[in-house]
């Protein structure tokens, strides 16, 4: 099937309140062209250069959202355009991305990344981690104005078993219940776990964002 079709048929599936990421990594821009000539505007990149690299090249219309673990060294690359930090899992990065949004006189919307995998490889915060840097920022929100933390992210395990990956996606969904029950007035919007192999139960679930790509684009080159 053409990356047209699959794209089609993967949108015609997803809730309406559920926003699709196309992980277009490692793909030539001619493949995110037809995925964007489908109507797709948000892409997602693991490597910065990679992803600066396609958003000079292609339509300004399009939002990118890094999607895969940042270096705080390398947060100056994308802070001039990125929509969207999904794997934002220390106050340091929190603090770098902030200072190179000022830069650009910009405020960049960020996810919180929770550890809920049972695997050593995955990086993420626990949910004392959450908390002191949830109320860090809140403490001393002046420090913090060209960051805006809309949501978590998450990944599951590596593995066949659903009933682990559903424990996992739960987990993380009364996490963030739990936070915005605490505070109604600072609310998150973005709760964003589910991938090609996974992405329909982490919607039934409660994820409002899926992270599709080979299921678009084809096996990874």
């Amino acid at each position: 099937m053409s990356i047209t079709n699959n794209l089609t048929k993967i949108k015609a599936s997803l809730p309406e309140n559920v926003t699709l990421v196309a992980v277009s990594k490692t793909k030539p821009v001619a493949d995110l062209m037809e995925a964007y000539e489908t109507g797709q505007r948000i892409f997602g990149e693991n490597k910065i250069q990679e992803m600066t690299e396609k958003w000079e090249e292609m339509p300004k219309d399009i939002q990118w959202h890094m999607i895969g673990h940042v270096q705080t060294n390398k947060v100056k690359f994308m802070a001039e355009y990125v929509s969207l930090i999904h794997g934002v899992d220390s106050l340091k990065l929190l603090q770098e991305i902030n200072k190179q949004a000022k830069k650009h006189n910009r405020v960049i919307d960020v996810l919180l990344q929770i550890y809920i995998a049972e695997e050593e490889s995955k990086f993420g915060l626990d949910e004392n981690e959450l908390n002191e840097i949830l109320n860090q920022v809140q403490n001393e929100k002046e420090l913090y104005e060209n960051v805006n933390i809309v949501g978590l992210m998450g990944m599951a395990t590596f593995t066949e078993n659903q009933n682990q990956i559903e424990k996992e996606f739960k987990h993380l969904k009364t996490i963030f219940e739990t936070i915005n029950n605490k505070d109604a007035i600072n609310r998150f919007s973005t709760l964003s776990m589910g991938m090609s192999g996974d992405y329909k139960l982490a919607i039934s679930c409660g994820s409002t964002m899926v992270r599709i790509g080979s299921s678009i684009f084809g096996g990874r080159n």
